[in-house]
């Protein structure tokens, strides 16, 4: 489909999903972007030595990431102007023991991750996505490395239960642990299929590397079907045998797209919250790229898009720990050794959590409270709780709704009934 005029972020945000499939892949799409605009690589193990006027970031585990821009007129104790996303979305995650193996199939055993709708995940082509721990050689020297991993073709199906077995009236309930098992193939099958591999035979009496791989063969083929082990190695283009752990979870092979009659609607999974990790990362790229985009910068431009704000953000790389309280200090401390001078700097910055809002539904508008019903084409979102399960206040709602009135873009409000 050729691009319409102005359009084009819409694409761009399409790519960026369909890109990342999780948070891993999302923060290496994140790092791609900001390398190739001039942002520098920096790691928390390591002395910082920052310059005003200069753009860095870090990540954290590979699934969290922070970037930030320093004004040319920055000095210490000046304020942060941060957005904050979150690259994690419900999904199913393979347990450490995934083999399953009943009435004549091999299936995967996974548990669930956040609040999914879980019913949504029956009948769908699932493939697997992730990061995995290879053991390489090279010389005799063994170092190992985080590898991405992503299957592109559908390799597994969690199948309904046909209608004639479920006369049931009370509606369809999911068992998460009995019914969520995707079937990766039949154990006839899986038997027959033993000698087909491109890097060798999958049972644990491969002579590559001699008895020490065969026993770890038979350890991990212990915990995980060898059939999926061998669709790994295949994918990574190493040995099963090299696979020494991973962090994996089923993904829909069913790709995002610009959809509707009118073309209005983006068909995706994972917008919550992929979308405002695209768009907040995108608005700092545009505001600090061009030569002196940071000349007149008294303040830092910052963006931080956290993992497991799904499963309430207490993680060493979720937005609960003190990984944006310890970026806000280092920077502020590479320009004065008062270390008391953070404290002002916090003060005089602000802070913008992007999430999605749940824009009124057609078919259950009864969900929504009468006076706050966010509608489609109708403009930002604030979202307000009475309890403080969001920060939003008068002073900080009356800020944005100024910032977003220069740029006359419309504002709505939101509270959960």
């Amino acid at each position: 489909m050729a691009k319409e005029e102005g359009s084009s972020v819409v694409y761009d945000l399409v790519d960026f999903l369909n890109a990342s499939p999780t948070a891993f892949h999302a923060v290496d799409e994140a790092k791609k972007s900001l390398r190739s605009t001039g942002y520098e690589q920096i790691s928390e193990k390591e002395d910082w030595k920052l310059e005003a006027g200069k753009k860095y970031f870090f990540t954290r585990n590979h699934s969290t990431i922070v970037a930030f821009a320093i004004g040319k007129k920055y000095v210490a104790g000046n304020g942060f102007y941060i957005i904050g996303a979150h690259t994690d979305s419900p999904c199913l995650k393979l347990k450490p023991v995934s083999k399953v193996t009943k009435g004549g199939y091999l299936e995967v055993g996974v548990q669930t991750y956040g609040g999914g709708l879980w019913h949504t995940w029956f009948d769908r082509d699932l493939t697997l996505a992730g990061r995995v721990i290879v053991r390489e050689e090279n010389g005799g020297v063994v170092s190992y490395s985080h590898k991405l991993l992503r299957i592109e073709e559908p390799i597994m199906r969690i199948p309904t239960l046909a209608i004639h077995l479920d006369r049931g009236t009370d509606g369809f309930k999911v068992n998460t642990q009995t019914h969520l098992l995707p079937v990766l193939a039949t154990a006839i099958k899986a038997e027959l299929n033993k000698v087909v591999a491109s890097n060798g035979p999958v049972e644990s009496d491969s002579q590559t590397d001699g008895k020490k791989s065969n026993e770890k063969t038979t350890l991990e083929d212990a915990k995980h079907h060898s059939l999926l082990l061998q669709l790994l190695a295949s994918q990574l283009g190493c040995k099963p045998d090299d696979i020494c752990d991973f962090e994996l979870q089923a993904c829909d092979t069913q790709p995002s797209i610009i959809a509707g009659a009118t073309k209005e609607f983006i068909f995706s999974g994972r917008l919550d919250n992929l979308c405002m990790s695209f768009c907040s990362l995108k608005a700092l790229i545009d505001a600090t790229s061009s030569d002196n985009s940071l000349e007149d910068e008294a303040g830092v431009r910052m963006v931080a898009l956290f993992d497991h704000e799904e499963v309430g953000s207490n993680s060493a790389q979720g937005a609960g720990s003190p990984a944006m309280l310890t970026a806000l200090s280092r920077i502020t401390n590479s320009f004065t050794s008062d270390l008391k001078v953070v404290e002002k700097a916090i003060q005089k910055s602000f802070l913008v959590s992007a999430d999605m809002a749940h824009a009124l539904h057609p078919n259950y508008m009864e969900k929504h409270e009468e006076n706050h019903q966010p509608k489609l084409h109708g403009g930002l979102v604030i979202k307000t709780n009475a309890n403080q399960r969001y920060a939003t206040n008068s002073i900080t709602s009356f800020l944005f709704r100024e910032i977003a009135s220069k740029h006359k873009i419309p504002t709505q409000d939101f509270v959960v009934q």
